[in-house]
């Protein structure tokens, strides 16, 4: 176990020979498979959502039938999480990943099966997003921790930048590939669950190629070695851990709270194409990729700039930008107009989760980063809090009046954060002590307040 994790160390430190650039973290070994591992995955859920969508809104002609799929997807992230967290910092990474989407390609092929024969009805959605929603509880913890072991923290932001890419290239691509493939095999019958059972198909193709990347890697994610605790003690050490770390909790906060609203859009957009747009699949999938036109656009720009200052003021200018895209995404009524729009919105919401993601992975401890991730996961689970009311204004008052209410909420939440916590206003750049706070004499009095932060403990 020691010599795996000095192999980790060698390698993550190592990643500062590699030449910099914006695909510096591609030139390390293992982070290569994971690119591949992800993209898979992506392109995977991304062909998912459209099709599920798709097919769900077809069948029912319900906005809160498509946030009751969504519940049951996010339900088992908030119940299960935390466990997943725990065995994440207990066992290997790598068998976590594996085994979790081995599983994950079966359930998705019984489900193509089951929509393929026509028999599909609203409750199997349910039944597999609880499934499917567990598995990624005990995977997801493991996934998102083994990166930094991989790449080191120089490289992190780099290496984040580029798996937000990653998903992002699958928001282009995946949404148009999933809304084409379903016309084009549904033989002009868009209705027949016939070609949404062919692209269940495909998406399970996809998660068998996830497995295979997986299986080559080197490094195997062994636990730090540390003295034995119960799971429950594992768990509550986790949650002291975000109690102490002031500036940690407001970064887990603006991951949630502002994100809920920002993101309620994209679970919506069938209910937009259909009531506004009055478009068909091929439609959908362009709406999601302009979206994801945006958002790959903005994520490459960050791997780019690297570890640039002014971190904070980025994350709150995004937001706020990103909260107007959405206002103005509401009132445009024309395909084009609004791919346009939704790619504004799609690159704004992207360098601020990104940003966000990359700070909170340079802040964490190593032997405490997965139950600290599963906290995330935990409070993703909660998302339906927001965005049920946001799809109960569209069913029952409409989707423009929606989609508004989302914009102003995403303003309103991040102008509340700042206001509680000034200091994530002030986050600069750095991997150490150095990335808390700018210079800033307004602000110098309070800076012995957060010397104990978690920022400071990185070196």
């Amino acid at each position: 176990m020691a010599n795996n994790q000095s192999a980790s160390d060698n390698r993550g430190h190592g990643a500062t020979l590699y030449k910099k650039g914006m695909f510096e973290s591609l030139q390390i070994r293992d982070f290569r498979f994971l690119w591949v591992s992800n993209l898979a995955t992506s392109f995977a859920m991304q062909m998912q959502m459209v099709a599920r969508g798709w097919l769900i809104y077809d069948m029912t002609n319900s906005p809160l039938a498509l946030t009751w799929v969504m519940l049951s997807f996010l339900l088992p992230s908030f119940l299960f999480s935390l466990v997943g967290g725990v065995i994440a910092d207990r066992l290997h990474k790598k068998s976590i990943m594996i085994a979790s989407q081995i599983l994950n390609t079966l359930a998705t092929i019984f489900l193509a099966s089951i929509i393929y024969s026509g028999d599909i009805t609203f409750w199997h959605f349910i039944y597999f997003g609880l499934f499917n929603g567990t598995v990624l509880s005990f995977s997801m913890p493991a996934r998102s921790a083994v990166v930094p072991e991989v790449v080191g923290k120089e490289s992190l932001v780099n290496a984040m930048a580029l798996q937000s890419a990653t998903f992002n290239l699958s928001r282009i691509l995946g949404p148009a590939l999933a809304g084409g493939l379903i016309a084009l095999f549904a033989g002009g019958d868009t209705t027949s669950t016939h070609g949404v059972g062919v692209v269940f198909f495909l998406i399970a193709g996809l998660y068998a190629m996830s497995v295979s990347a997986v299986s080559f890697l080197h490094y195997d994610g062994a636990p730090v070695i540390r003295e034995s605790a119960s799971m429950l003690e594992d768990i509550a050490e986790g949650f002291r851990y975000m109690r102490d770390e002031k500036l940690i909790l407001g970064l887990l906060i603006m991951g949630f709270v502002p994100m809920t609203f920002g993101f309620s859009v994209s679970f919506l957009l069938p209910v937009f194409n259909k009531d506004v747009i009055h478009g068909g699949p091929d439609d959908l999938g362009l709406l999601m990729t302009g979206m994801g036109i945006g958002a790959l656009c903005g994520s490459l720009l960050l791997a780019h700039l690297g570890d640039i200052g002014g971190k904070g003021r980025i994350m709150f200018t995004a937001s706020y930008i990103w909260a107007i895209s959405l206002a103005a995404f509401a009132m445009s009524d024309q395909l084009i107009l609004a791919m346009v729009i939704g790619a504004l919105s799609g690159l704004c919401g992207t360098v601020f989760g990104a940003m966000n993601m990359s700070v909170v992975q340079l802040a964490i401890q190593p032997e405490i980063r997965g139950r600290v991730m599963s906290i995330m996961m935990m409070t993703y689970g909660l998302m339906p809090i927001g965005i049920i009311p946001v799809s109960a204004l569209a069913e029952f008052v409409g989707i423009d009046v929606a989609i508004l209410f989302a914009a102003v909420m995403l303003a309103l939440s991040m102008w509340l954060l700042g206001i509680w916590f000034p200091d994530l206003r002030r986050i600069d750049k750095g991997h150490g002590a150095e990335a808390i706070l700018q210079d800033d004499s307004e602000h110098a009095d309070n800076a012995p307040d957060i010397k104990d932060d978690a920022f400071r403990k990185l070196d």
